[in-house]
């Protein structure tokens, strides 16, 4: 069970990121969670927001460079250990993690973490034989 991030390179310069985020305010969309990569001239901005095609939509027409990425979201225990719980299934596999972030959920028990995985269908079938639930998008939008 996969969900979709959108990624959007930015030039690493002053007030672009504000540029990104006006933009979704005013369209209207909710981001509930994010993770910014910043490297010399550009960063990525990874963003898991409440509506996706209209997100997408709104920064092409604004002529920036987007894209969508399978990504997997998980929820974990919000305790010590709860991240382990889940590297130690994908180690176990073999699974290469590439990058992920996390966000706190609303609840207090618990929160979720996104990955991007080398060989995700793999992970997908490790994490869900552990008996690790897995968020697809509906359920991260309504967050």
């Amino acid at each position: 069970m996969f969900t979709k991030q959108v990624s959007i390179f930015l030039e690493n310069k002053k007030g672009r990121l504000a540029v990104v985020t006006r933009l979704l305010m005013e369209g209207g969309i909710n981001i509930r969670a994010l993770s910014l990569a910043d490297m010399t001239d550009f960063g990525v901005l990874r963003l898991i927001v409440t509506d996706r095609p209209r997100c997408l939509q709104l920064l092409k027409e604004k002529e920036f460079v987007v894209q969508e990425t399978d990504v997997i979201a998980v929820e974990i225990e919000d305790r010590p250990g709860g991240l382990h719980r889940i590297l130690d299934v994908l180690e176990r596999e073999g699974i290469n993690i590439e990058y992920m972030y996390a966000f706190v959920e609303k609840s207090p028990r618990s929160a979720v973490v996104v990955f991007k995985i080398d060989g995700a269908e793999r992970a997908v079938e490790a994490l869900a034989r552990s008996g690790i639930r897995l968020l697809p998008d509906d359920v991260l939008q309504a967050m």
